[in-house]
This record gives C-alpha cells, sequence and structure tokens, in this order.
C-alpha cells in the first residue's frame, strides 16, 4: 500500500483566531507556515499561521 505523501493543515488568523483556510502540505517540510491571506470575518489581509 503507497504512503499518503501529503497532510492537511488550517490556516489560522493570528488577530481573530478563526480558521479560515485548509491546505496540503508536503510531509517533508518542517517549519510552520506563515502567509499573508484574507480574513472574511476581519474584511483585511492578516497573517495566517498553520495549526493543525
Amino acid at each position: 500500500m503507497a504512503k499518503n505523501t501529503k497532510n492537511f493543515v488550517t490556516l489560522v488568523c493570528t488577530e481573530c483566531k478563526s480558521r479560515n483556510y485548509v491546505i496540503r502540505k508536503g510531509r517533508q517540510s518542517r517549519e510552520k507556515l506563515q502567509v499573508n491571506k484574507y480574513c472574511p470575518k476581519c474584511k483585511k489581509h492578516t497573517l495566517h499561521k498553520e495549526s493543525k
């Protein structure tokens, strides 16, 4: 049986703590993602960090 080489992580807004995005991330990368994305709750672009 083949191994699953990707896993899903959620991105959480740093201002309002809402979980807005679910993305796939390779298992090889060890550092946590930090991306500027649009938050519909805040209605502006904010920093989103990875959480499980």
